[in-house]
């Protein structure tokens, strides 16, 4: 029951990411980036602080002060910046496809830096995994675009935050972590404004802060409610499932985005890309499988 419980959380937690995309996207279309993550930030850095407090521990703690940690948030500013920018400027589905090879970039990093055994079959299914994304950004090809590079720096930021997550003190709850992850996203914001970075309608700019109007500031709001929701649900998940049997459902976020893109965005993924998003899913779907059976034996 613990298993089935932790896994329904993990679909809840894939399918309101989805939706903080969505009204993220939805939201590029009216100000800039820039003031998404100042915004979203703040919300985000609020709710955490709120949360940390309910359980009765403290806002800032000692360990926080360590590399790890400062790793942890270089790594989350790139995460959350590349991933917004490949949102706005790329189809949803492509970038959500892109993202699911973080695990396999997580596992070889694993293995790189923090001395994790790792089969030879495990290697094999990160090569695979990431053929799928070059199948996807199509580097070299007529329908190459630039713009999908956005979402591997992303995808590559996120694996880096979760790397450091686990050389970061266990002393360190994720409630603590995600105030300072969702902290340092109101300098990004502030930065990008500063030197009039930003998107409004899917275009770069020059143009700095705008105030919201009532639609955009419902939109921010959304994306915000719904990060953090995601957030606290993935922890319910990992926590208190096994993480062979709950990590697979991870996967479902890309059956959520293309279900978004299409009838929100209009988009219609070609077959290149849809086996690509098969080719991801698969490797990183074996690369669990057989984590828990070298485990089993």
């Amino acid at each position: 029951m613990s298993n089935l419980r932790s896994s329904l959380f993990m679909v809840l937690a894939m399918a309101a990411f989805s939706l903080e995309d969505m009204f993220i996207k939805a939201t590029a279309g009216l100000v800039p980036v820039g003031e998404i993550l100042l915004f979203f930030g703040i919300g985000g850095t609020l709710a955490f602080i709120v949360m940390t407090l309910r359980r009765r521990q403290v806002v800032f703690h000692p360990k926080i002060i360590s590399w790890p940690v400062l790793i942890r948030i270089f790594f989350e500013v790139i995460g959350r910046l590349f991933y917004t920018l490949a949102i706005v400027y790329t189809p949803i589905s492509s970038a959500s496809a892109i993202l699911q090879a973080t695990p396999l970039v997580v596992v070889m990093g694993a293995a790189l830096f923090l001395g994790e055994r790792v089969s030879w079959q495990r290697w094999s299914a990160i090569a695979i995994g990431f053929t799928g994304v070059l199948v996807i950004i199509r580097p070299g090809l007529e329908s190459f675009e630039i713009s999908s590079l956005l979402a591997v720096i992303g995808m590559l930021g996120f694996a880096g935050r979760d790397l450091a997550t686990r050389a970061a003190s266990p002393v360190l709850s994720n409630l603590q972590l995600g105030i300072y992850g969702f902290f340092i996203l109101i300098p990004t914001g502030l930065f990008m404004l500063l030197f009039n970075i930003g998107s409004v309608g899917n275009e770069l700019t020059n143009q700095g802060f705008v105030w919201p109007d009532i639609l955009s500031t419902l939109l921010i709001l959304a994306a915000t409610i719904f990060g953090v929701i995601a957030y606290y649900w993935l922890t319910i998940a990992m926590r208190n499932g096994d993480v062979s049997v709950v990590a697979p459902f991870r996967y479902t976020r890309i059956v959520f985005a293309l279900i978004i893109g299409a009838t929100i965005f209009g988009e219609r993924p070609d077959n290149l890309t849809l086996l690509g998003i098969v080719i991801i899913v698969a490797s990183g779907l074996y690369t669990l499988l057989n984590s828990k059976y070298s485990r089993s034996r």
